[in-house]
């Protein structure tokens, strides 16, 4: 609370005041406390996407990870001269050995996804996303990148305060709801700066091309063989369509770092994400990708509106 001598001061020095406003703001924008229920949402979203995608790792483990596997631990030195690209694959040379660490990083990550220990499972699911892309090198993309630094972040907040086991449990011993509290407020606001970063990094990848700019690159993308999953060549008789979702991507893409922040804004931001993720998921055959990505976006949901939303419910 500010003392008469603080308001005196302020008002005889404009530096001061800007100063001080200026850092109100900052430690309200990271620092204000959070509740839980966003961040539960996004863990149980994410937990079960990282769930699939480990699972299917799984199906076919020997042949890509195994010791003799596809990919080999040589693959990867080549492209990592760095050590710290460590996996926990790498200090064992077992095949039978490998699938039971394997099935057990699943129950880790099971248990993370409905909330158990959630504190633990949270940093164990994190480290395990960041070792098989470690150890995957080669079959990677998007998709890996975004579950590992959400992972990361729901890991630095109380992911498990809303909507999971630790919360039942909690409740059943009459301790309540978790409160609201800084570390998750901390990785909401990591969660969305990143997002404004892929998003930025991913516009402005595009303007280094021509296709975005004649209106051909959505076009490209859906006739392509390697992604197709849904037969989209009817669209090539309707390339004003084309060029309208070419050049709508391109400029959501651009316009979202700036204002996803608003508030009149945001909603309209958010609802476009929905159709182009979920579009470029069902035609292209990267569902998995199209998801984790809305999950992200779900971190610019307020929580008082989920709460009210799932209160009603």
């Amino acid at each position: 609370m500010k003392t008469l001598s603080d308001t005196n001061i302020e008002q005889t020095n404009p530096a001061i005041a800007f100063f001080n406003s200026w850092n109100q703001g900052w430690n309200q924008f990271w620092f204000q406390p959070e509740a839980s229920s966003v961040l539960g949402i996004i863990r149980i979203f994410v937990g079960l996407i990282v769930l699939y995608t480990h699972f299917t790792w799984g199906l076919q483990f020997s042949t890509f990870l195994g010791v003799d596997g596809l990919l080999p631990l040589e693959y990867r030195e080549l492209l990592f001269e760095s050590s710290l690209a460590w996996s926990h694959f790498d200090w064992v040379s077992n095949n039978q050995l490998l699938i039971t660490i394997h099935i057990l990083g699943l129950i880790i990550i099971a248990m993370f996804t409905l909330g158990l220990w959630t504190n633990w499972t949270s940093a164990l699911t994190a480290l395990l996303v960041i070792s098989y892309a470690n150890r995957a090198t080669g079959t990677l993309f998007g998709l890996d990148q975004v579950s590992s630094f959400l992972c990361i972040y729901l890991a630095i907040g109380n992911c498990g305060g809303a909507y999971s086991i630790d919360q039942w449990v909690a409740k059943r011993r009459g301790a309540g709801q978790g409160s609201p509290c800084t570390r998750n407020r901390i990785a909401i606001r990591l969660i969305q700066v990143h997002m404004c970063v892929v998003y930025f990094f991913a516009a402005t990848g595009k303007l280094q091309g021509t296709t975005w700019f004649n209106g051909e690159a959505v076009w490209g993308a859906l006739a392509s063989y390697e992604y197709q999953s849904v037969d989209m060549s009817w669209i090539a008789n309707h390339m004003g369509l084309v060029a309208i979702l070419t050049l709508g991507t391109l400029a959501w893409e651009l316009a979202y770092p700036a204002l996803i922040w608003f508030k009149l804004t945001r909603p309209v931001m958010l609802l476009f994400a929905i159709p182009i993720h979920l579009g470029v998921g069902v035609c292209m055959g990267m569902l998995s990708f199209g998801l984790i990505m809305l999950a992200g976006n779900l971190a610019f949901v307020d929580s008082r509106w989920v709460n009210k939303l799932f209160r009603s419910t």
